[in-house]
C-alpha cells in the first residue's frame, strides 16, 4: 500500500480520506488555503502545506502549487476528494507526468466522461437512452432557438464541462432562452473555464437516480446499487437515499446494467457514478457520469458495508478488487441529509462565521461526517456544506424516523443552517410515501415556514 499520499481537498471529505488512510497505515499530507489554516481537522494529517490565499483559483485549484506541495513532501499519490480538481483531466495528466498516482480514473477517461457531449456520444454508441437534444456544442443563440423549437420547450441549457448544478438554466420560451443563454455561458466560463453549452429537452416530473460503480485495473467492474437524489434545490442535492423508493426491480436492474455498460465502454477504473433521469412513465435517460467520489457516497457504504474510500486507495495502488457482483449485498435503507450553513428562511443566504456550539446526534444507525466543531469559523469563500447526517435502518420507514430523531438532536449555534428545512422535507407526506420528483423542494418551499 502507499506509504504517504496528498489530500487535495478540504472540509469533511478531506477528514474522511485522512481517517481511512490512518486505518490503512498511510501517512497523509493535507493542503489548505490561508483561510483554512488552523482548522482542527488538519491536525489529523501527518503534515499540512498551505498552497495559497483564500481564493480557490489560487489555492485548491492551483495545480502548480499543489504539485509542488506533493513533490516537496515526497508523496506517492494524490486523492482529490470531490469538487475542485477531482474531475479535471489536465490535473490528472500532470500527476501522471510527474509519476504521482492520481486516485481516480486516468486523464483520458476524465476528459471523455467529464465532457457531457462526449459522454453522451458514448451512451448513444452503447445503446443507453439519452435525452433528446443538440448533437454538439451550441454555437450561438440563433442555433439554440432552432434546436429548442425542434425538440420543444421546456429545454435545459447545460455547461458541457459542468457539474454540481453550475452552468444550468431551464427555458420555457424564446424570451427566457435568450435571456438565460449569456448567463449560462458566463457561469460556465467562471466555474469551468469553458463557456461551451449544449441543449437538451427538460424532462419534467422526473426523478434523479444514480448508480455507484467500482472498477479495478484488471477489467473487473461492479455496481453497488442505486441512489435517489431527487430532492434538490437549483440542481444542488439536499437529501439522498438508497434504495430508491417506488422504482421496479426491472428498472433498477436496467439502470445498473446500463451503468456497467458505460463503464466498460471507456475502460473506467476506480469509483464513479452514472446519473440518470427517470420520467413519470418509468423511462430512463443517461445524463452524465461523475468520475469521482460523490458527496452522497456514505448511503451506499451503509447498505453494502463497503468502504468506498478504502476501495479507491486499493484500486489506485493496483490491487485487484475482491468484490464480484454476486457478493455485493445491499441490506436495509439509508438516507443522507446535507447540512449547509445557509438560512432557509432568508432565500438561503450563506451564513459564515463562528460556530458557537456544535453538538451532533448519535445512537444506533446514525453517522455524522463533518469537519466542524465548537469554535470552528466557517469561511465565506467555499461551498456551504458543513455536515452530513447519514442513517441506516432495516426499512425506509425506520430510516425516516431515525433521521427525524437525529435532526432534532443536532444542535448548531452561531450560524444559520438547513436543519429545519431537512426536517420538514423528510416529514412531508409525499416524501414519506415516496411520491416525489426533482420539483419536490421547489414546490415544498412555497409552503415552508
Amino acid at each position: 500500500m502507499f506509504s504517504r499520499i496528498l489530500v487535495a481537498a478540504r472540509g469533511e471529505i478531506a477528514l474522511r480520506i485522512i481517517r481511512t488512510c490512518k486505518e490503512l497505515g498511510i501517512e497523509t499530507v493535507a493542503i489548505c488555503s490561508e483561510a483554512d489554516k488552523g482548522a482542527r481537522y488538519l491536525d489529523s494529517a501527518d503534515g499540512v502545506v498551505c498552497v495559497g490565499p483564500h481564493e480557490p483559483e489560487h489555492s485548491y485549484l492551483n495545480v502548480p502549487s499543489i504539485i509542488s506541495a506533493a513533490e516537496i513532501t515526497d508523496i506517492e499519490a494524490i486523492h482529490p476528494g470531490y469538487g475542485f480538481l477531482s474531475e479535471v483531466g489536465h490535473f490528472a495528466e500532470v500527476c501522471e507526468s510527474s509519476n504521482i498516482v492520481f486516485i481516480g480514473p486516468n486523464s483520458n477517461v476524465l476528459r471523455k466522461m467529464g465532457n457531457k457531449m462526449e459522454a453522451r456520444k458514448v451512451a448513444i454508441e452503447n445503446k443507453v437512452p439519452v435525452i433528446p437534444g443538440s448533437d454538439g456544442i451550441v454555437q450561438n443563440k440563433q442555433e439554440a432557438l432552432k434546436i429548442a423549437h425542434e425538440i420543444g420547450f421546456p429545454v435545459l441549457m447545460k455547461a458541457s464541462a459542468g457539474g454540481g448544478g453550475k452552468g444550468m438554466r431551464v427555458a420555457h420560451n424564446d424570451i427566457s432562452l435568450l435571456s438565460s443563454f449569456d448567463l449560462c455561458q458566463r457561469e460556465a466560463e467562471n466555474s469551468f473555464k469553458d463557456p461551451s453549452l449544449y441543449i437538451e429537452k427538460y424532462i419534467e416530473n422526473s426523478r434523479h437516480v444514480e448508480v455507484q460503480i467500482l472498477a479495478d485495473n484488471y477489467g473487473n467492474i461492479v455496481h453497488l446499487g442505486e441512489r435517489d437524489c431527487s430532492l434538490q434545490r437549483r440542481h444542488q442535492k439536499l437529501v439522498e437515499e438508497t434504495p430508491s423508493p417506488n422504482i421496479s426491480t426491472q428498472l433498477r436492474d436496467d439502470l445498473c446494467k446500463s451503468a456497467i455498460r458505460l463503464a466498460k465502454a471507456v475502460e473506467y477504473t476506480n469509483a464513479g457514478t452514472v446519473e440518470f433521469l427517470v420520467d413519470d412513465k418509468g423511462k430512463y435517460y443517461f445524463i452524465e457520469m461523475n468520475s469521482r467520489i460523490q458527496v452522497e457516497h456514505p448511503v451506499t457504504e451503509m447498505v453494502t458495508g463497503i468502504d468506498l474510500i478504502k476501495e479507491q486507495l486499493k484500486i489506485a495502488f493496483g490491487e485487484r478488487m475482491e468484490y464480484r457482483q454476486k457478493k455485493v449485498k445491499n441490506e436495509g435503507a439509508s438516507i443522507e441529509c446535507r447540512i449547509n450553513a445557509e438560512d432557509p428562511y432568508n432565500n438561503f443566504m450563506p451564513s459564515a462565521g463562528e460556530v458557537t456550539l456544535f453538538s451532533p446526534p448519535g445512537g444506533r444507525g446514525v453517522r455524522v461526517d463533518s469537519h466542524v466543531y465548537t469554535g470552528y469559523v466557517i469561511p465565506p469563500y467555499y461551498d456551504s456544506l458543513i455536515a452530513k447526517i447519514i442513517v441506516h435502518q432495516d426499512t425506509r420507514d425506520e430510516a425516516i424516523a431515525c433521521m427525524k430523531r437525529a435532526l432534532n438532536e443536532f444542535v448548531i449555534e452561531g450560524v444559520k443552517t438547513t436543519i429545519p428545512l431537512a426536517l420538514s422535507a423528510i416529514s412531508h407526506a409525499d416524501f414519506v410515501a415516496g411520491k416525489f420528483n426533482t420539483k419536490f423542494i421547489e414546490n415544498f418551499l412555497e409552503t415552508f415556514q
